[in-house]
């Protein structure tokens, strides 16, 4: 045997006779989803039980996390597009949020149809994003101090004017009669004396959400990665002079993407009002949890987005059931873990 061979042969006993590390991480995602499949569909002993205090109480917990991170990645995701990848530091976003479910609730109350008041919040706060990039973050581009400072200024302004429109109270965006009413999912949570499966029930609303944040999700992936706008976004982002000089408009570009990013906001406002309440503070609440998502996913990263925010929703509703006191320290756990392991985020790129 030549010199020439040796390195190959020795090459191929490793990778036959040993595990990559892609080989090993596989398994462990093979044994955890097994566990996490026989902890849904199967039937607990009572040992289990008394630990997590009951099966629906824990498979709730999940569903409510992971239906939670919808609408959390809803919100995020378009703080992505501003923050994470256009780098504009726009600590108004809550606000937008907010924004966003009281014009939803408005158009929803006064017109009767959910579906009008849920585009009214995309469209607005759409034209409210173009007026805030041309008319503020354009004038502070690469001041990042200025951009925030000027922000958090907009968010006070703003939530004090929606207080002296909307007052202080609490309100619900009535959902239509179609989304009413839950599903029977094929997750047993007790047997009766005779032998019969009580099978859990879950809302139907919530389920649509998280249906709308995957479709939502998808689909600006693929805009940012395989059409001929997402390539402009990248490009005027990593070289806006060299794009410009290509004869490409890089700040109508830059508009549109404000644009899509504050029309998540509106749109995850009327969403999320429907689901849960509208009611001021709501915009800090979400604009914390949306920096968080970021930070722990990788600024710029609609993946990293999606996963930070099914571990933050995952982590804040099952702190709720187990350990309600301490439940919010998870989200920050979570985040400090991230930055002391990667500091870029999970999907983020190292600059």
């Amino acid at each position: 045997m030549s010199l020439l061979d040796q390195p190959s042969s020795s090459s191929g006993l490793s990778s036959g006779d040993g595990m990559t590390r892609g080989q090993a991480w596989g398994l462990v995602g093979l044994l955890a989803a097994a566990v996490i499949a026989w902890l849904v569909f199967a039937v607990w002993p009572d040992w289990l039980n008394a630990i997590l205090i009951s099966k629906k109480a824990f498979v709730s917990a999940i569903l409510n996390g992971i239906t939670l991170a919808g609408l959390y990645f809803l919100v995020a995701s378009g703080f992505t597009l501003i923050f994470g990848l256009m780098r504009n530091v726009n600590l108004a976003h809550g606000s937008l949020y907010l924004l966003g479910a009281y014009i939803g609730y408005e158009v929803t109350n006064r017109t009767g149809y959910w579906l009008l008041g849920v585009a009214a919040g995309f469209a607005v706060l759409a034209i409210v994003g173009v007026v805030m990039q041309v008319f503020v973050f354009r004038r502070l581009e690469g001041d990042d101090l200025r951009q925030t400072l000027v922000s958090i200024g907009i968010s006070i302004v703003a939530a004090d004017l929606m207080l002296a429109v909307w007052a202080g109270g609490t309100y619900q965006i009535t959902t239509p009669e179609w989304l009413d009413g839950a599903l029977t999912l094929p997750v047993i949570t007790a047997v009766r004396s005779n032998g019969a499966s009580v099978f859990l029930t879950y809302p139907l609303y919530r389920v649509v959400v998280l249906a709308a944040a995957i479709v939502i999700g998808v689909g600006l992936w693929l805009m940012l990665h395989k059409t001929r706008v997402g390539m402009m976004i990248r490009a005027g982002v990593d070289d806006r002079a060299m794009l410009q000089a290509s004869g490409v408009n890089v700040h109508a570009v830059f508009a549109i993407v404000f644009a899509v990013g504050a029309g998540l906001a509106g749109f995850a406002g009327v969403v999320g009002g429907s689901a849960l309440s509208v009611a001021p503070g709501e915009d800090v609440r979400y604009l914390l949890a949306s920096l968080v998502v970021v930070i722990v996913g990788g600024m710029g990263s609609i993946t990293g987005a999606a996963i930070g925010a099914l571990l933050i929703g995952l982590a804040e509703q099952i702190g709720l059931v187990y350990f309600p006191t301490y439940g919010i320290v998870l989200t920050f756990v979570i985040m400090v873990v991230t930055l002391a392991v990667r500091p870029q985020g999970i999907m983020g790129k190292a600059r």
